[in-house]
């Protein structure tokens, strides 16, 4: 096997591999498609092996690919983490850190607090990814995960950031057209703004209340994979909504949104989700105890309730 390869082509091969397209990868790393192409062909060569399946629409992982994929990251780790041993002795943080979490946590409350970290580590390169679903941190290659509910996989670590609950909520003007509900079940004839928070399941909400967990099937002409979206329907006087407490407090205190039925709640816990590799890591370390630090404390801190 020719060995003439380095650690640009594998990071230019997990990307495709991760976006399952050489032009997607070209778009975020800021290069040509053809020059995606000639390194993945110069990597094939090298390992001589058929790494995708190209056709005229779209390229597929090989059965190659897929072991080449898990020996690459296994490499890119490595070495990030021997430059990261090496900058650490002055303190001073290098190398990439990929940060995936909700549109919303992450645009008003992440975004300035990666900026921060940004200004002490101005060689650490930091990549915010704002999704809509639950990610596969190992197989999608990033770094930490910021969620809310429950973390069930075995293989990662949660760092617990901050309880918090998901509450029901309307404006006075919706309330004052349609009534309040008294019991859970009366949500069945309101008008419910339906939103499936990453892996949430639509048109159920699942809730704590007096009586221990109930379901109610809820329904609505109005809905949204985004929290903004259906935050601004309720505002609007156009249904009941069912969001976390740090999304709603302001709303909550200055009024413009008022509980319902508040003695039913989600458990939402706020957590950073990293893999274990991360414990040995003194980037990693540094990086999520300031992302925690910060959420909790911090300018930008979440504002969460559990009552």
């Amino acid at each position: 096997m020719n060995q003439a390869w380095d650690l640009v082509d594998l990071q230019v091969f997990c990307l495709a591999a991760r976006r399952g397209s050489f032009v997607g990868a070209a778009t975020e790393l800021g290069i040509s498609p053809a020059y995606v192409t000639k390194r993945i062909a110069g990597l094939e060569r090298a390992l001589g092996v058929t790494l995708f399946h190209r056709t005229t629409r779209r390229v597929l992982i090989s059965e190659a690919g897929e072991a080449a994929y898990a020996w690459a990251r296994r490499v890119l780790d490595t070495a990030g983490e021997w430059h990261a041993q090496g900058t650490a002795i002055d303190g001073a943080l290098a190398g990439t850190l990929r940060i995936a979490t909700s549109l919303r946590l992450g645009r008003n409350h992440l975004s300035p607090i990666l900026a921060r970290l940004s200004d002490q580590h101005p060689a650490l390169e930091v990549w915010l990814e704002l999704v809509d679903r639950r990610i596969d941190l190992l197989d999608e290659g990033f770094d930490i995960d910021i969620r809310m509910g429950e973390v069930s996989e075995p293989h990662l670590i949660a760092h617990p950031i901050l309880p918090s609950v998901r509450v029901l909520c309307a404006a006075p003007a919706y309330l004052a057209r349609r009534g309040a509900p008294r019991q859970l079940a009366d949500l069945a004839q309101h008008d419910c703004l339906l939103f499936r928070e990453r892996h949430q399941s639509f048109g159920v909400w699942r809730l704590e209340g007096p009586r221990g967990p109930e379901t109610v099937k809820v329904t609505g002409t109005l809905g949204s994979n985004h929290s903004d979206v259906v935050n601004h329907m309720a505002l609007a006087g156009k249904g009941i909504v069912l969001l976390s407490s740090w999304d709603v407090d302001e709303q909550l205190r200055n009024g413009s949104l008022v509980r319902v039925l508040p003695d039913y709640r989600q458990s939402a816990d706020v957590w950073a989700v990293t893999a274990a590799r991360a414990q040995q890591s003194p980037k990693l370390r540094h990086c999520l105890s300031f992302l925690v630090d910060e959420l909790r404390a911090g300018p930008n801190a979440l504002r969460t309730f559990t009552t």
